[in-house]
């Protein structure tokens, strides 16, 4: 059916979602691999099927994208599906939490606070995360653990940034850039190993800042200069290829002459 021609109705929707959980609930017993599954062995699979969802976000395919989500749901049904089981809680209580704790953070929709913009209501949600009976005990707990690296030193200053811990303007950040720059070099003429990856670390922290006080996702920002990296070196590589040699054949001149050629050619 194409979305164009017609759209799904509420009841549609939810006689959808019941169904994959009546064939869940059916090969939990009846497949072997489905019945042995655990939280602890699904979850390497879990961030697997995230980074592709991701990967076709990246690439704005929507039929990717509707499988991928496809993938990601069958995911959260299934740990639902072991939380019933451990009698512990079903899809309904993750479903009811959920909508409990929208409705909550979301005061300026569903009661009386009033908002400017959307940054507002990134403070509202950062203060009554920490009002919650459950929530997070500190400003930063609720950065998880196992996030990249980036995201999270992105996530830990926007959290940071939501109660006030913030530079007065953008322009502000150049000076510790400059400052952690000045520092690295500092370190590498030494060369001190260990006291390098310190300041390489507060280097890129300064810079992740930076992206996000110019409203830049860093995480987007650098996998479309590795995606651009990667179409101009395939460019080198096929260009030595096509002249019957390896690309490690090829002067650093070379190289760099195809490099910029690839430019022009790719547009990118």
């Amino acid at each position: 059916m194409n979305m164009n021609d017609k759209k799904h109705t509420r009841q549609e929707k939810i006689e959808a979602l019941g169904r994959v959980i009546d064939t869940l609930d059916i090969l939990r017993v009846k497949c072997p691999w489905d019945a042995k599954q655990t939280n602890e062995s699904l979850r390497p699979n879990t961030v697997e099927e995230v980074y592709e969802l991701c990967d076709a976000l990246i690439k704005n395919d929507s039929a990717d994208i509707k499988k991928e989500l496809g993938d990601v749901l069958l995911h959260i049904l299934f740990y639902a599906k072991i939380g019933e089981e451990k009698g512990a809680f079903d899809i309904c209580d993750v479903a009811d939490a959920l909508n409990k704790k929208l409705i909550f953070r979301h005061p300026h929709v569903f009661g009386e606070t009033k908002v400017g913009d959307s940054h507002d209501v990134e403070l509202n949600w950062e203060q009554l995360k920490l009002k919650e009976k459950d929530g997070n005990k500190t400003v930063l707990s609720g950065v998880p653990d196992a996030l990249p690296a980036l995201i999270k030193a992105y996530r830990i200053q926007e959290k940071a940034a939501n109660v006030g811990f913030d530079w007065e303007t953008r322009e502000d950040v150049w000076p510790k850039v400059d400052e952690e720059i000045a520092e690295f070099k500092a370190e590498a003429d030494r060369d001190d190993k260990q006291r390098m990856e310190a300041e390489m670390g507060d280097l890129l922290f300064a810079v992740v800042n930076a992206a996000r006080l110019y409203k830049i996702t860093p995480e987007n920002a650098l996998e479309k200069t590795n995606r651009k990296f990667i179409a101009r070196f395939n460019y080198i590589e096929e260009a030595a290829r096509r002249d019957g040699k390896k690309i490690s054949d090829l002067t650093l001149g070379e190289m760099d002459a195809l490099w910029n050629e690839a430019k022009k050619e790719l547009k990118i």
